[in-house]
Order: C-alpha cells, then structure tokens, then sequence
C-alpha cells in the first residue's frame, strides 16, 4: 500500500470516529436537554450518581470561566486548532490504540467546542457524589476525551505488537527434514 492510501485510509478512519464519539456526545446532550431536563432539575439515578443539569463557561472544571465568559469563541477557536493537530497526530502514528485514542480526544473536544460555539458553554449532566462531596459535572465529551487519553497511555506503556510478516519470494524456504 503506498504512503497516500496508508494515509487516506488512516484519515478514512479517524474521521468515522471522531464523528462517532462526536455524535454520542451529542446526541446524549440533546436528549438531556430536551426530553429528561424539561423542567430541569436534580434526578437522583444510584446513591452516589445524579443526573444534574449544568452549564460551564469555563475550561476543565469551570477554570478561568469569568475570563473566558465573554469570549466564548476564543476558546472554541483554540480546540478547533487542538482537533487538527490531533488529527494529525492521529495520522500519522504507527499504533492503532493510540489513533483510537487521538481520534476520541478530537471527536470529545470537538462536541464540547461546538457547544461553547452554539451557546457559549458546554452542557453537563453527569454528577457523581459521595455524602455531600460532589465531583465537578462532566458530559460524554470528557468521558470519550479522558478514555482516549488512557488509550494514548496504555499505548506508550505497552509493548507495540510485533508486525506478522510474510516470507519473501527471494527468501529460502527449508526443504523437508531428512533423519
């Protein structure tokens, strides 16, 4: 296969993904903010998890967001740029666990910087607790990012599979074995 098909066919495959993660993303915000939220409220799912609507005008776990409030397209214009250099990236690895994860870190940012875009913040809805301690509210965009950001670790840690070759035609075969 040449450099140009290897490289169409890599880009063939993070795109279906991107746009998959993606897609889950935003299709579970849709559903929380148009069918389960409507009137939103506190919707107590196990002992330890709620569904919570909420909306953040910051970065992770709400930083900066009073910087970043009035400026929401400054923001979304920095991941845009992030998701092409990840797919970059994931273009031009060798590993397929770590295009994977590339490919679910782009299509995560990609659900969270359209949000900021549409509505100059992303929707959270995912609330996990214990007693009164709450973790900060996160959607399927960070569950994909942080899941693809495992995959690029495990990926760096364990040992590449070794690549099955086949023999050559110039390469000597051995004839049967005479005892």
């Amino acid at each position: 296969m040449t450099l140009e098909k290897r490289l169409t066919a890599r880009l063939l495959q993070i795109a279906a993904l991107l746009l998959a993660f993606f897609m889950i993303d935003q299709i579970s915000k849709w559903i929380i903010l148009e069918q389960v939220m409507v009137p939103a409220r506190v919707i107590p799912v196990t002992s330890f998890f709620n569904l919570t609507l909420g909306f953040n005008t910051g970065v992770s776990f709400g930083f900066f967001k009073d910087t970043l409030a009035e400026w929401p397209g400054v923001l979304a214009a920095v991941k845009a740029t992030m998701i092409i250099g990840l797919v970059i990236w994931a273009a031009l690895t060798n590993s397929r666990v770590e295009r994977i994860g590339l490919a679910m870190i782009a299509g995560g940012a990609l659900g969270n910087a359209i949000d900021r875009w549409r509505q100059g913040a992303v929707t959270d809805f995912l609330d996990f607790h214990w007693a009164n301690w709450h973790w900060p509210t996160f959607n399927m965009a960070d569950v994909v990012i942080v899941g693809g950001a495992l995959l690029i670790f495990l990926a760096a840690v364990l040992p590449a599979p070794v690549a099955e070759t086949t023999p050559s035609a110039s390469a000597p075969t051995e004839g049967p074995r005479q005892s």
